[in-house]
């Protein structure tokens, strides 16, 4: 198909995809490597390749699902439970928490993914991390007379303009059972002239509804039935506050909540950003990033790109350290240099500012 011709068709069906809003039946993934006629740009194949995790030559603290603090015999606000499945909700932030060991869990939402449509780019059990390639939610496509009295016929000159990833990450609870994250991240293609004769890939931002969306379809996955799905799902929480602060003339955050919540929002929050937890150590409250900018054409830098780079963009891999830390209920959370020093206060900001929004 030429240029022109998919442009129009990409602003038709976002045009009328855009009042759809999210249920369970919208949801229908064809991951980019089932199929050839899913025109995916070389840039997102890229993308997947520099998210990848690396494994270090020597083992790492996450390959055994670190254990952390002694866990607490209470269930905290917000968390339902079904037999052994549990859902946490904290904000816009949910995660399920089972009563079974993280190897008994790998094989099963390994094949939930698969089962749903997409391919894993990254499947690394020593991490606890398993990541989908980029796909596209065929569901978002108008119902239109045209496509369905065509139907297959036509179906790849379709688009919805977005293309969608999800990192899982499982990590072992002090309590024995494991902890399940599902992250999303999205990039959408707009225009990036006046003319509109061309187009970019940028970054969008990530959607809770379809975060949700797929651990409610875990949770079935798991032996949860339907209708208690449904209520586990609308369970409500008490909104946590944060806030961004300083300390030692250092940008940190403070959020109003123990050290065993609080880990796991920090983490499913640098999940859902662009940066990857290369290892993390929760003994010491440590997540240890480095930072990819998700630049989607050379010649315009992304949204990630233009926050953590002022001049040029190279491409330069940036870690830092993550650090969480407890006193009773509060948590402070700031940012240290990959050796453990002050991180440059201006990256510090940005991140801490990144996390705080995210934290809302």
């Amino acid at each position: 198909m030429n240029h022109s011709s998919r442009l129009v068709l990409l602003g038709l069906t976002v045009a009328l995809g855009a009042c759809s809003s999210l249920e369970s039946d919208k949801v229908n993934y064809k991951s980019a490597g089932k199929a050839p006629s899913l025109e995916v740009p070389p840039d997102l194949t890229q993308l997947a390749r520099e998210s990848r995790y690396v494994v270090p030559g020597t083992p790492v603290t996450a390959s055994s699902f670190q254990l952390g603090q002694t866990a607490s015999q209470t269930l905290p606000t917000g968390m339902v439970t079904v037999g052994d499945v549990r859902i946490e909700r904290s904000g816009n932030q949910r995660w399920l928490v089972v009563d079974r060991p993280a190897d008994k869990l790998w094989e099963p939402v390994k094949d939930f993914w698969q089962e749903n449509g997409f391919l894993l780019a990254m499947d690394q059990a020593n991490l606890g991390i398993m990541e989908t390639d980029w796909a596209e939610n065929r569901a978002k496509l108008p119902q239109d007379l045209i496509r369905n009295t065509l139907g297959k016929l036509i179906d790849s000159l379709y688009s919805t303009g977005e293309r969608d990833k999800f990192r899982t990450r499982l990590e072992r609870n002090p309590a024995g059972g494991t902890d399940i994250f599902i992250s999303h991240r999205g990039m959408v293609e707009v225009y990036s002239t006046t003319q509109k004769d061309q187009t970019m890939w940028q970054p969008r931002a990530a959607d809770p509804e379809l975060e949700t969306e797929f651990l409610r379809r875990l949770m079935v996955k798991l032996g949860v039935s339907q209708e208690q799905v449904k209520s586990l799902v609308a369970a409500g929480a008490p909104k946590i506050s944060s806030r961004v602060t300083s300390i030692n003339g250092q940008p940190a955050l403070q959020i109003d909540d123990g050290f065993d919540r609080a880990w796991r929002r920090v983490g499913l929050s640098l999940d859902r950003t662009n940066f990857t937890v290369e290892d993390r150590d929760r003994s010491k409250g440590l997540y240890f990033v480095r930072y990819v900018a998700p630049v989607a054409d050379k010649a315009e830098a992304g949204f990630f790109s233009k926050m953590f780079n002022s001049g040029k963009v190279d491409g330069t891999l940036q870690k830092f350290r993550v650090s969480v830390a407890s006193s009773g209920n509060l948590t402070t959370v700031s940012v240290q240099a990959a050796d453990g020093s002050a991180a440059n206060a201006a990256d510090a900001q940005r991140i801490v500012a990144v996390l705080a929004e995210d934290l809302k």
